[in-house]
């Protein structure tokens, strides 16, 4: 069996081109390479991992959102379509269903609610793929996966490591919440289980992610344990913190409503739907096994 990874040069695609789950040839395509189209070769399953996620930097174009989550992707289905390739597995987000809060764990049925560029572009790329007409020996996957972390990962769980690990307190113990995460080993699995039992499982969207969510005091105590630092809680009220979010809209500040959503909101995932069709019970790693291994890489 030969595998095509799009995005293979990426964080996530880098440890799924490690991972031993998945027992085939895999190959990285690399769309800088002006003659990746030519690249492709002769391959079974193409698994898409490009796209742009979000820019905290604020330099990014709604045109590069829109070229590197939708235009590539028809581009790779135009060479999936036309190819030998039996299957493609395109990875969204969780995104295009929403981006900040959700106490009910969200569904593949769920009213699509993106805010952000990056959300909207990742829905109509989703949308444009459902709309294609497949021949009877091909099939395509859409994945959603929330966060994905592991070694390598350069995202919030980076950011907030920092912090602690230099012994700064954390101020916002009075937020109770619980969030959805996926560890790059079990997307690695996800994948394989997908690869290995692909006459089960149908044409459609499918939402992954770890089994247990965790909330954001978890994480701040297992960064305390990995990094040996006995760092304070502070349970500033939160009507303070919300109002220096506020204040965040207006000037610039580390802090704004949509950061502090996404730091101390909910926001739940079910994974039930795939479990159940591929027969999942258990996951490689824990949730917080997961964590502990990702934050370990950060020292």
């Amino acid at each position: 069996m030969n595998v095509a990874v799009f995005g293979g040069s990426g964080f996530v695609g880098k440890n799924l081109m490690k991972s031993r789950l998945i027992d085939a040839e895999i190959k990285a395509v690399s769309l800088r390479d002006i003659s990746w189209r030519e690249d492709v070769g002769l391959v079974d399953i193409m698994i898409n991992l490009v796209g742009k996620a979000h820019d905290h930097k604020g330099t990014a174009s709604e045109e590069d959102y829109f070229f590197a989550n939708v235009e590539l992707v028809k581009e790779i289905f135009d060479i999936f379509f036309k190819s030998d390739a039996r299957l493609l597995i395109h990875v969204s987000s969780i995104a295009v269903v929403e981006e900040f809060e959700s106490e009910k764990p969200l569904e593949e049925e769920s009213i699509c609610n993106p805010f952000s560029i990056y959300g909207k572009t990742k829905r109509q790329a989703e949308e444009w793929l459902l709309k294609q007409i497949l021949p009877k020996n091909k099939k395509v996957i859409i994945l959603r996966p929330p966060m994905i972390h592991g070694p390598g990962d350069k995202g919030n769980l980076g950011l907030l490591y920092k912090i602690i690990s230099k012994g700064l307190p954390y101020p916002l113990a009075s937020f109770e919440n619980s969030r959805s995460f996926l560890s790059v080993d079990n997307f690695n699995f996800f994948i394989s289980e997908i690869i290995k039992n692909e006459n089960e499982i149908e044409t459609g969207i499918y939402h992954i992610c770890d089994n247990e969510p965790v909330s954001t005091k978890d994480i701040i105590s297992i960064i305390k344990k990995v990094t040996n630092k006995k760092t304070l809680n502070l349970s500033v009220p939160k009507i303070f913190i919300q109002g220096i979010a506020k204040a965040g809209d207006i000037v610039p500040l580390p802090i704004n409503t949509k950061r502090l959503k996404k730091m101390t909101g909910s926001l739940l995932v079910s994974n039930e739907k795939i479990k159940n069709i591929l027969k999942i019970t258990d996951l490689p790693v824990s949730s917080q096994q997961g964590l502990e291994k990702t934050i370990k890489s950060f020292s």
